[in-house]
C-alpha cells in the first residue's frame, strides 16, 4: 500500500516509517526541509502553508495517511499558539485527503485528552475526555471534527492516543533522557518524589504500533502505551542500573501541584483488534536508550 506519513522524521515518526518500510509498503514522507530517507519517496512541503496540503496529496496519491505532524517543543507546546495552527493544517490535510480519494486517515492524539482528575484506573478509549491545557483541547477537538467529517464520506478514521514515550533521539530535557544524561555525566539526577505512576512506552514500540494501526481496519480512538504502570522512582532506578552508577536525589525538586498520581493506558484494543504486541521488555528498551545516550556523552556529541 502507498502510505503518506507526515512528521515522519520526528521522534516517533521515524520508527513508524521504518516499520512500514520493513512491512513492504510504499512510503511517502512529507518533510519541511530537504531530507534523504532511504527506501522512501520524499516530498518537501510546510503543511502550515495554506496551499501545501493539496500539493502534497496530489503528488503522493496515497491510499492511507498517517498524520503525525504537530508542534511538540518540550516545555512550550502545552499552551502554545502553534496548537491552533496545527488544527487548521490538519483540517486542510483532511479535505485534501477526501479530494484525493484516500480510503483511510490515521492521526496522533494524546492521553492528555482524557479527564485525569481524581484517582484513575487504566483508561479505556471510552473514558471521558476533559483536557486541561490547550494541547489536549486542540487534539480532542481535532478528533471530534475529523470523525464528523470523515464519517459521511466513508473514509476510515483512527485516532492514536499516545501515552508517555521515551527512547533514542528524545529531547535531552525530557524525563528519561535528562536522568540518563546526568548520571552518565557524573552528576546527580535531581528528582521529584518519584511517586507518580505513568505508562511509559518505548518510541520503537510506539512507532511500530502506529504503523500497525495505520494498515489495519480499526477505527476510532486507540491507546498507544505499554498497558503497565511504573512509578517514576522505579523507572529512575532502572536507568541507574543501566548506567551502572550514579545518585538519584529524590525530593530535590517539588512535585507538581494537582498532578494526577496515576496515568495508565488500557491497551486491549491495541492488542486484540490491531494485533500489536511489543517485541522487547521495558528493561531492554531502557538499556538501549541509555546506551544511545552513553555513545553521545562519550563522543562529546552536543546534547
Amino acid at each position: 500500500m502507498r502510505i503518506l506519513v507526515t512528521g515522519g522524521t520526528g521522534f516517533v515518526g521515524r520508527w513508524a516509517v521504518a516499520a512500514l518500510k520493513e512491512a513492504g509498503h510504499e512510503v511517502v514522507v512529507c518533510v519541511r526541509r530537504e531530507s534523504v530517507i532511504p527506501g522512501c519517496r520524499v516530498i518537501e512541503a510546510d503543511l502550515l502553508d495554506d496551499r501545501a496540503a493539496g500539493r502534497v496529496m496530489g503528488w503522493s496519491r496515497p491510499e492511507i495517511v498517517l498524520h503525525l505532524g504537530w508542534y511538540v517543543e518540550h516545555g512550550k507546546f502545552w499552551n502554545a499558539q502553534e496548537n491552533l495552527d496545527w488544527v487548521a493544517a490538519t483540517m486542510r490535510l483532511a479535505t485534501a485527503a477526501k479530494t484525493a480519494d484516500v480510503r483511510r486517515f490515521v492521526c496522533a492524539g494524546t492521553c492528555m485528552e482524557y479527564n485525569l482528575e481524581g484517582e484513575q484506573g487504566p483508561l479505556p478509549e471510552t473514558a471521558a475526555t476533559k483536557p486541561s491545557n490547550l494541547y489536549g483541547v486542540a487534539k480532542d477537538a481535532t478528533r471530534q471534527i475529523l470523525g464528523g467529517y470523515f464519517g459521511p464520506h466513508e473514509i476510515e478514521f483512527a485516532w492514536a492516543r499516545l501515552f508517555f514515550i521515551f527512547g533514542p533521539n528524545e529531547q535531552s530535557d525530557r524525563l528519561v533522557s535528562s536522568i540518563a544524561i546526568s548520571l552518565l555525566s557524573g552528576r546527580p539526577a535531581l528528582m521529584t518524589s518519584g511517586a507518580q505512576v505513568r505508562d511509559f512506552c518505548s518510541v520503537q514500540d510506539a512507532g511500530e504500533a502506529l504503523a500497525a494501526l495505520a494498515v489495519s481496519n480499526v477505527t476510532g480512538p486507540v491507546n498507544i502505551g505499554s498497558g503497565q504502570g511504573i512509578r517514576i522512582a522505579e523507572l529512575a532506578e532502572e536507568i541507574r542500573n543501566a548506567v551502572g552508577t550514579g545518585e538519584l536525589r529524590f525530593g530535590a525538586l517539588p512535585d507538581r501541584t494537582n498532578e494526577p498520581r496515576t496515568i495508565l493506558a488500557n491497551i486491549d484494543r491495541l492488542r486484540s483488534e490491531v494485533g500489536y504486541k511489543p517485541k522487547r521488555e521495558m528493561r531492554e528498551r531502557v538499556i538501549e536508550t541509555v546506551q544511545w545516550w552513553r555513545d553521545r556523552v562519550n563522543s562529546r556529541t552536543p546534547i
